[in-house]
Protein backbone atom coordinates (compact mmCIF):
# COMPACT_ATOMS: atom_id res chain seq x y z
CA UNK A 1 0.00 0.00 0.00
CA UNK A 2 1.40 3.01 -1.14
CA UNK A 3 0.91 6.05 1.70
CA UNK A 4 -0.14 9.24 0.21
CA UNK A 5 1.17 12.22 1.93
CA UNK A 6 -1.26 14.78 3.64
CA UNK A 7 -1.79 17.31 1.27
CA UNK A 8 -3.13 19.52 4.30
CA UNK A 9 0.50 19.72 5.54
CA UNK A 10 2.14 23.18 5.32
CA UNK A 11 5.90 24.13 4.44
CA UNK A 12 6.92 26.19 7.69
CA UNK A 13 7.02 30.04 6.92
CA UNK A 14 10.39 30.91 7.02
CA UNK A 15 11.42 34.44 8.35
CA UNK A 16 14.17 37.04 8.87
CA UNK A 17 14.58 39.20 11.85
CA UNK A 18 16.10 42.48 11.02
CA UNK A 19 16.71 44.15 14.62
CA UNK A 20 18.13 42.35 17.51
CA UNK A 21 17.05 44.27 20.11
CA UNK A 22 15.20 43.73 23.39
CA UNK A 23 11.89 42.92 21.78
CA UNK A 24 13.53 40.55 19.28
CA UNK A 25 15.76 38.93 21.97
CA UNK A 26 13.18 38.14 24.96
CA UNK A 27 9.81 38.47 22.81
CA UNK A 28 9.65 37.38 19.23
CA UNK A 29 12.88 35.00 19.23
CA UNK A 30 11.63 32.64 22.24
CA UNK A 31 8.22 32.67 20.49
CA UNK A 32 9.36 31.58 17.26
CA UNK A 33 11.33 28.86 18.93
CA UNK A 34 8.94 27.47 21.02
CA UNK A 35 6.61 27.76 17.89
CA UNK A 36 8.84 25.98 15.82
CA UNK A 37 9.59 23.04 18.03
CA UNK A 38 5.90 22.39 19.00
CA UNK A 39 3.88 23.24 15.91
CA UNK A 40 6.97 23.26 13.14
CA UNK A 41 5.26 25.91 11.18
CA UNK A 42 7.90 29.13 11.15
CA UNK A 43 11.09 28.47 11.00
CA UNK A 44 14.16 32.04 11.48
CA UNK A 45 16.89 31.67 8.83
CA UNK A 46 18.39 34.66 8.94
CA UNK A 47 18.61 38.22 11.14
CA UNK A 48 20.08 41.55 11.14
CA UNK A 49 21.64 43.95 13.00
CA UNK A 50 23.94 46.98 13.30
CA UNK A 51 25.28 46.53 16.34
CA UNK A 52 28.31 43.71 16.54
CA UNK A 53 27.39 42.98 20.35
CA UNK A 54 23.79 42.18 19.08
CA UNK A 55 24.83 40.30 16.20
CA UNK A 56 26.90 38.13 18.72
CA UNK A 57 24.30 37.27 20.58
CA UNK A 58 21.62 36.29 18.00
CA UNK A 59 24.20 33.97 16.49
CA UNK A 60 24.62 32.14 19.87
CA UNK A 61 21.03 31.99 20.43
CA UNK A 62 20.13 30.88 16.65
CA UNK A 63 23.41 29.45 15.45
CA UNK A 64 22.17 27.59 12.70
CA UNK A 65 20.76 31.00 11.59
CA UNK A 66 22.81 33.46 8.96
CA UNK A 67 23.86 36.94 10.61
CA UNK A 68 24.07 40.37 8.66
CA UNK A 69 25.17 43.57 9.74
CA UNK A 70 22.08 45.82 7.72
CA UNK A 71 19.03 44.71 6.44
CA UNK A 72 20.26 45.17 2.72
CA UNK A 73 22.65 42.79 2.72
CA UNK A 74 20.25 40.12 4.58
CA UNK A 75 17.95 41.11 1.83
CA UNK A 76 19.83 40.73 -1.02
CA UNK A 77 21.15 37.48 0.20
CA UNK A 78 18.26 35.51 1.44
CA UNK A 79 15.01 37.11 -0.25
CA UNK A 80 15.07 34.37 -2.54
CA UNK A 81 14.75 31.36 0.99
CA UNK A 82 12.30 33.73 2.12
CA UNK A 83 8.64 34.01 3.05
CA UNK A 84 8.56 37.15 5.43
CA UNK A 85 10.56 39.57 7.72
CA UNK A 86 9.89 40.75 11.19
CA UNK A 87 10.97 44.10 11.75
CA UNK A 88 11.82 44.76 15.00
CA UNK A 89 13.98 48.16 14.76
CA UNK A 90 13.80 51.61 16.02
CA UNK A 91 10.17 53.24 14.27
CA UNK A 92 12.69 55.64 12.16
CA UNK A 93 13.63 52.84 9.79
CA UNK A 94 10.36 50.80 9.47
CA UNK A 95 9.32 52.54 6.47
CA UNK A 96 12.34 52.11 4.65
CA UNK A 97 12.69 48.30 5.61
CA UNK A 98 9.34 47.00 5.39
CA UNK A 99 9.62 48.87 1.48
CA UNK A 100 12.62 46.99 0.57
CA UNK A 101 11.25 43.91 1.81
CA UNK A 102 8.05 44.25 -0.51
CA UNK A 103 10.20 45.11 -3.26
CA UNK A 104 12.19 41.30 -2.64
CA UNK A 105 8.23 39.77 -2.71
CA UNK A 106 8.13 39.56 0.88
CA UNK A 107 5.12 39.44 3.65
CA UNK A 108 5.71 42.10 6.51
CA UNK A 109 5.26 41.82 10.07
CA UNK A 110 6.23 45.02 11.96
CA UNK A 111 6.63 46.01 15.37
CA UNK A 112 4.64 49.26 16.56
CA UNK A 113 4.39 52.05 15.75
CA UNK A 114 3.89 51.12 11.99
CA UNK A 115 5.95 54.43 10.92
CA UNK A 116 6.11 57.68 12.67
CA UNK A 117 4.67 60.08 9.86
CA UNK A 118 1.30 59.30 8.11
CA UNK A 119 2.72 59.64 5.07
CA UNK A 120 5.10 56.56 5.59
CA UNK A 121 1.96 54.62 6.81
CA UNK A 122 -0.18 55.68 3.72
CA UNK A 123 3.64 54.39 1.24
CA UNK A 124 3.70 51.58 3.09
CA UNK A 125 -0.52 50.50 3.07
CA UNK A 126 -0.21 51.31 -1.02
CA UNK A 127 3.02 49.29 -1.42
CA UNK A 128 1.59 46.83 -0.11
CA UNK A 129 -1.67 46.41 -2.30
CA UNK A 130 0.76 46.86 -5.12
CA UNK A 131 2.96 44.07 -4.26
CA UNK A 132 0.28 41.63 -3.02
CA UNK A 133 2.25 41.33 0.11
CA UNK A 134 1.05 41.35 3.86
CA UNK A 135 1.80 43.95 5.91
CA UNK A 136 1.25 43.02 9.53
CA UNK A 137 1.92 45.33 12.67
CA UNK A 138 2.26 43.92 16.22
CA UNK A 139 -0.87 44.90 18.34
CA UNK A 140 -0.21 42.91 20.18
CA UNK A 141 -2.20 44.12 23.42
CA UNK A 142 -5.36 42.59 21.36
CA UNK A 143 -3.87 39.41 22.74
CA UNK A 144 -3.48 39.68 26.31
CA UNK A 145 -5.86 37.15 28.32
CA UNK A 146 -7.48 39.80 29.85
CA UNK A 147 -8.47 42.03 26.87
CA UNK A 148 -10.12 39.02 24.91
CA UNK A 149 -11.90 38.62 28.61
CA UNK A 150 -12.83 42.01 27.74
CA UNK A 151 -13.88 41.61 24.26
CA UNK A 152 -15.85 38.54 24.88
CA UNK A 153 -17.82 40.63 27.64
CA UNK A 154 -18.41 42.89 25.48
CA UNK A 155 -20.05 40.38 22.65
CA UNK A 156 -22.18 38.56 24.94
CA UNK A 157 -24.21 41.65 25.41
CA UNK A 158 -24.44 41.71 29.32
CA UNK A 159 -23.37 45.77 29.84
CA UNK A 160 -25.13 47.11 26.95
CA UNK A 161 -23.78 49.05 24.37
CA UNK A 162 -20.40 50.35 24.99
CA UNK A 163 -20.64 54.39 25.83
CA UNK A 164 -17.33 55.40 27.48
CA UNK A 165 -13.68 54.01 28.28
CA UNK A 166 -10.59 55.04 30.07
CA UNK A 167 -7.16 53.73 29.02
CA UNK A 168 -4.27 54.52 31.34
CA UNK A 169 -0.62 53.03 30.78
CA UNK A 170 1.49 53.73 34.13
CA UNK A 171 4.99 53.10 33.88
CA UNK A 172 7.75 54.14 35.66
CA UNK A 173 10.42 55.09 32.82
CA UNK A 174 10.68 54.57 29.59
CA UNK A 175 11.34 51.22 27.87
CA UNK A 176 14.85 50.68 28.14
CA UNK A 177 16.89 49.35 25.09
CA UNK A 178 19.56 46.94 25.33
CA UNK A 179 23.08 47.83 26.38
CA UNK A 180 24.91 47.09 23.82
CA UNK A 181 23.30 49.84 21.76
CA UNK A 182 22.02 53.13 22.42
CA UNK A 183 19.50 52.01 25.37
CA UNK A 184 18.03 55.59 25.62
CA UNK A 185 16.99 55.70 22.39
CA UNK A 186 13.09 56.03 22.67
CA UNK A 187 13.40 59.34 24.53
CA UNK A 188 15.78 60.65 21.05
CA UNK A 189 13.03 61.56 18.54
CA UNK A 190 15.01 60.90 15.76
CA UNK A 191 14.81 56.89 16.77
CA UNK A 192 11.72 57.10 17.67
CA UNK A 193 9.87 59.79 16.44
CA UNK A 194 8.62 60.57 19.56
CA UNK A 195 7.77 59.90 22.93
CA UNK A 196 5.13 57.97 24.85
CA UNK A 197 2.45 58.80 22.75
CA UNK A 198 4.59 57.46 19.88
CA UNK A 199 5.32 54.17 21.74
CA UNK A 200 2.31 53.08 23.84
CA UNK A 201 -0.27 55.30 21.92
CA UNK A 202 -0.99 52.33 18.86
CA UNK A 203 -1.91 50.25 21.69
CA UNK A 204 -4.33 52.48 23.33
CA UNK A 205 -6.00 53.71 20.34
CA UNK A 206 -6.76 49.93 18.72
CA UNK A 207 -8.20 48.96 21.70
CA UNK A 208 -10.65 52.26 22.10
CA UNK A 209 -11.45 51.04 17.88
CA UNK A 210 -12.53 47.56 19.33
CA UNK A 211 -14.57 48.42 22.02
CA UNK A 212 -16.42 51.29 21.16
CA UNK A 213 -17.05 49.81 17.65
CA UNK A 214 -15.86 52.82 15.45
CA UNK A 215 -13.21 55.00 15.00
CA UNK A 216 -12.65 58.35 16.52
CA UNK A 217 -13.41 61.42 14.45
CA UNK A 218 -11.83 64.46 16.70
CA UNK A 219 -9.24 64.66 19.34
CA UNK A 220 -7.62 67.20 21.97
CA UNK A 221 -4.60 66.65 24.14
CA UNK A 222 -2.02 67.77 26.12
CA UNK A 223 1.83 66.49 26.80
CA UNK A 224 4.42 67.14 29.09
CA UNK A 225 8.04 66.91 29.18
CA UNK A 226 9.63 67.07 32.79
CA UNK A 227 13.48 66.66 31.91
CA UNK A 228 13.52 68.78 28.63
CA UNK A 229 17.25 69.58 28.83
CA UNK A 230 17.87 65.90 28.98
CA UNK A 231 15.11 64.48 25.82
CA UNK A 232 13.08 65.81 23.19
CA UNK A 233 10.18 63.68 23.49
CA UNK A 234 7.42 63.87 25.71
CA UNK A 235 6.85 61.45 28.95
CA UNK A 236 3.24 62.11 29.98
CA UNK A 237 0.57 62.27 27.37
CA UNK A 238 -3.29 62.85 28.17
CA UNK A 239 -5.53 63.03 24.96
CA UNK A 240 -9.43 62.67 24.75
CA UNK A 241 -10.87 61.21 21.49
CA UNK A 242 -14.34 61.89 20.77
CA UNK A 243 -16.39 58.67 18.49
CA UNK A 244 -19.74 58.52 17.02
CA UNK A 245 -20.33 55.80 19.51
CA UNK A 246 -18.77 57.54 22.72
CA UNK A 247 -16.16 59.19 24.57
CA UNK A 248 -12.46 57.91 25.26
CA UNK A 249 -9.71 59.41 27.84
CA UNK A 250 -6.18 58.00 27.48
CA UNK A 251 -3.26 58.68 29.99
CA UNK A 252 -0.04 57.59 29.01
CA UNK A 253 3.15 58.48 31.92
CA UNK A 254 6.63 57.39 31.71
CA UNK A 255 7.08 59.37 35.17
CA UNK A 256 4.38 56.93 37.66
CA UNK A 257 5.54 55.22 40.57
CA UNK A 258 4.05 52.03 38.97
CA UNK A 259 4.04 49.55 36.44
CA UNK A 260 0.45 49.35 35.86
CA UNK A 261 -2.74 48.96 33.12
CA UNK A 262 -5.87 50.23 34.28
CA UNK A 263 -8.51 50.10 32.13
CA UNK A 264 -12.94 51.25 32.48
CA UNK A 265 -15.36 50.54 29.90
CA UNK A 266 -18.73 51.96 30.90
CA UNK A 267 -21.87 50.38 29.06
CA UNK A 268 -25.70 50.96 29.26
CA UNK A 269 -26.32 48.47 31.76
CA UNK A 270 -22.71 48.07 33.11
CA UNK A 271 -19.15 48.12 33.46
CA UNK A 272 -15.74 46.41 33.20
CA UNK A 273 -12.75 47.39 35.57
CA UNK A 274 -9.38 46.04 34.58
CA UNK A 275 -6.36 46.50 37.05
CA UNK A 276 -3.68 44.35 35.40
CA UNK A 277 -4.62 40.94 35.65
CA UNK A 278 -7.47 41.94 37.66
CA UNK A 279 -10.66 41.96 36.22
CA UNK A 280 -14.60 42.77 37.67
CA UNK A 281 -17.96 43.05 35.93
CA UNK A 282 -20.77 44.85 37.16
CA UNK A 283 -24.04 44.40 35.44
CA UNK A 284 -26.81 46.40 36.76
CA UNK A 285 -30.21 44.54 38.10
CA UNK A 286 -33.10 46.87 38.07
CA UNK A 287 -35.70 46.37 41.13
CA UNK A 288 -38.84 48.32 39.70
CA UNK A 289 -37.58 51.77 39.17
CA UNK A 290 -34.20 53.51 37.50
CA UNK A 291 -32.61 55.48 40.54
CA UNK A 292 -30.10 54.29 42.23
CA UNK A 293 -30.42 56.72 44.87
CA UNK A 294 -33.78 55.41 45.72
CA UNK A 295 -32.56 51.94 46.15
CA UNK A 296 -34.56 51.23 42.45
CA UNK A 297 -30.89 49.68 41.14
CA UNK A 298 -28.30 47.14 42.29
CA UNK A 299 -25.33 45.56 40.88
CA UNK A 300 -24.38 42.18 40.35
CA UNK A 301 -20.69 42.06 40.99
CA UNK A 302 -18.48 39.20 39.35
CA UNK A 303 -14.29 39.39 39.84
CA UNK A 304 -11.63 37.28 38.67
CA UNK A 305 -8.16 37.16 37.96
CA UNK A 306 -7.11 36.56 34.53
CA UNK A 307 -2.99 35.82 34.21
CA UNK A 308 -1.63 38.46 31.39
CA UNK A 309 2.20 38.74 32.48
CA UNK A 310 1.42 42.33 32.22
CA UNK A 311 5.00 42.79 34.11
CA UNK A 312 6.98 40.96 31.38
CA UNK A 313 7.49 43.83 28.98
CA UNK A 314 8.72 41.15 26.41
CA UNK A 315 4.70 39.79 26.15
CA UNK A 316 6.21 36.74 24.69
CA UNK A 317 3.63 34.71 25.86
CA UNK A 318 0.89 36.87 23.67
CA UNK A 319 3.18 36.37 20.11
CA UNK A 320 1.77 33.10 19.24
CA UNK A 321 -2.25 34.64 19.10
CA UNK A 322 -0.56 37.24 16.99
CA UNK A 323 1.61 34.94 14.30
CA UNK A 324 -1.85 33.03 14.07
CA UNK A 325 -3.36 36.32 12.57
CA UNK A 326 -0.54 36.76 10.63
CA UNK A 327 -0.57 33.29 9.31
CA UNK A 328 -3.84 33.95 7.99
CA UNK A 329 -4.07 37.05 6.43
CA UNK A 330 -0.74 35.43 4.59
CA UNK A 331 -3.26 32.33 3.65
CA UNK A 332 -6.02 34.59 2.94
CA UNK A 333 -4.25 36.94 1.01
CA UNK A 334 -5.25 40.10 2.79
CA UNK A 335 -2.57 42.27 1.78
CA UNK A 336 -4.18 45.22 4.06
CA UNK A 337 -6.16 43.80 6.78
CA UNK A 338 -7.62 45.57 9.04
CA UNK A 339 -5.15 45.38 11.54
CA UNK A 340 -2.89 47.42 8.81
CA UNK A 341 -5.87 50.12 8.32
CA UNK A 342 -6.03 50.23 11.51
CA UNK A 343 -2.35 51.07 12.51
CA UNK A 344 -2.87 53.88 9.63
CA UNK A 345 -5.41 55.44 12.33
CA UNK A 346 -3.04 55.10 14.89
CA UNK A 347 -0.47 57.33 13.25
CA UNK A 348 -3.07 59.49 12.19
CA UNK A 349 -4.10 59.97 15.77
CA UNK A 350 -0.96 60.21 17.15
CA UNK A 351 0.45 62.73 15.03
CA UNK A 352 -2.92 64.81 15.08
CA UNK A 353 -2.49 64.72 18.67
CA UNK A 354 0.64 66.14 19.08
CA UNK A 355 -0.43 69.10 16.80
CA UNK A 356 -3.36 69.33 19.05
CA UNK A 357 -1.02 69.63 22.29
CA UNK A 358 1.39 71.82 19.88
CA UNK A 359 -1.87 74.11 19.12
CA UNK A 360 -3.03 75.09 22.74
CA UNK A 361 -4.85 71.40 23.00
CA UNK A 362 -7.43 72.15 20.32
CA UNK A 363 -9.69 69.89 19.38
CA UNK A 364 -8.63 68.93 15.94
CA UNK A 365 -10.95 66.56 13.19
CA UNK A 366 -9.81 63.36 12.13
CA UNK A 367 -10.58 60.99 9.09
CA UNK A 368 -12.19 57.86 10.02
CA UNK A 369 -11.48 56.18 6.49
CA UNK A 370 -8.35 54.99 5.74
CA UNK A 371 -7.29 56.48 1.91
CA UNK A 372 -5.81 52.44 0.58
CA UNK A 373 -8.44 50.59 -0.92
CA UNK A 374 -8.62 47.17 0.97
Amino acid sequence: MTLLKDASAKKPLRGAIIGYGFISGKGHIPAYLERAKNRGDVEIIAIADICEGRRNLAQETLPQARIYSDYQALLNAESAHLDFVDISTPPCDHAAIAHAAFDKGLHVLCEKPLTTTLEEARSLLEHAMRAKRVLFPCHNYKHAPVVKAIREIIDSGKIGKVRSLTLNTYRNTHAKGVTEWKTNWRREKKYSGGGIAMDHGSHTFYLTFDWLGSYPTAVTAKMTNLEPGKYDTEDNFTAVLTFPTGIAHSHLTWTAGVRKVMYTVQGERGAITVDDDDLQLAVMEATGGADVAQGAVRWNVEKRSIASNWMDASHVSWFNSLFDQFQAAIEKGEFVGKEARESYLCIQLITTAYRSAQEGCRELPLATEVPVQA
